[in-house]
């Protein structure tokens, strides 16, 4: 019989591509994984990794296995999610996750409103990008994702996760409060063209692709004066009069701060999609379903997804 342990193990040395990171995912040794593998390639009487270069890659037959490892994984997931209905008190471990305003804005609220529910109820909870939370998912080290749909996420047709849509966020352009544009109902993005403006970073983060791409679509490049890691920081420089900045509804900086708020109009509102993403099959796990319902009854009105049109 395989053990499915082992399946998981090969399907994450295919998402990380080294034995090692694998082993690290799963808190074991290297060496540990590499015994593991060898047995079930022994079992299975085909070979499973071969060498490329300081990597490894999965033979062929490892790849058809995987195929069929994603829908048995599912299913044991689904089998879990069935066990823990007919347990009685269950109360958690629930583990979940997410980026940093998403936590801030979404997963702490849920949270909040589930211990009031249940005080008896343990969750725990780890901000992290989404290239994070995905390993964590991927790894069995956390429930549900609150995740952005970049090129860091698992892509809808997954079969490792079942993604769904929690809310569309708007961003906007907050200013210095003596700002000309902080007296304005609305702006387009194109009207701050000419304004220096503070970015996050590092670079390759995601917010600052998306601001880059937005700023894109609207006709310009954004001339870049200064860089920040923290949205408190980025209040800061933006009430101190030092520029401008894109950031999302869910983002707030100190109270203190002499910054505005003003929302972006046009053909083309820059939006930010958020995502609930768990292992497929677990949703149906009465814990997830209850961290995934105060998540969605968390999400702000004005960040509401619009409700689904009836089919034709």
């Amino acid at each position: 019989m395989i053990d499915l342990r082992r399946l998981h193990m090969l399907r994450l040395v295919h998402q990380y591509g080294t034995v090692t990171a694998a082993a690290d995912a799963l808190h074991l040794t290297p060496s540990a994984v590499s015994h593991h593998l060898r047995e079930l390639a022994r079992e299975l009487k085909v070979p499973l990794l071969e060498p490329q270069g300081r990597r490894v890659r999965l033979t062929p037959a490892a790849h058809l296995l995987i195929e069929h490892a994603d829908a048995m994984l599912a299913r044991w997931e689904e089998a879990l999610a069935d066990l823990e209905s007919h347990r009685a008190g269950a109360h958690g471990p629930l583990r979940m996750c997410g980026f940093t305003t998403a936590v801030g804005g979404l997963v702490a609220p849920a949270a909040g409103a589930l211990l009031r529910a249940d005080p008896a109820l343990a969750i725990e909870i780890r901000e992290c990008d989404t290239d994070v939370a995905v390993g964590l998912l991927a790894a069995g080290e956390t429930d549900v994702a609150v995740i952005e749909p970049t090129a860091d996420a698992p892509p809808p047709g997954d079969p490792r996760f079942d993604r769904e849509p929690l809310m569309a966020e708007a961003l906007d352009l907050i200013v210095p409060a003596g700002h000309p544009f902080a007296g304005r109902r609305d702006v387009r993005l194109e009207d701050a063209a000419a304004e220096a403006w503070i970015s996050v970073q590092p670079a390759g983060c995601a917010h600052h692709q998306q601001v880059m791409a937005y700023c894109a679509a609207a006709g310009f490049t954004p001339r870049i004066a200064h860089n920040a890691t923290t949205w408190s920081v980025i209040w800061a420089l933006v009430g101190n009069g030092l520029g401008v900045s894109l950031v999302p509804r869910l983002a707030d900086g100190p109270a203190d701060q002499p910054v505005v708020r003003v929302p972006l109009s046009g053909d083309a509102v820059p939006m930010r999609q958020v995502l609930t993403c768990v292992r497929r099959g677990s949703r149906a796990n009465p814990l997830i379903a209850r961290a995934l319902g105060a998540l969605r009854d968390a999400v702000p009105s004005r960040c509401a997804l619009p409700p689904e049109r009836p089919a034709a």
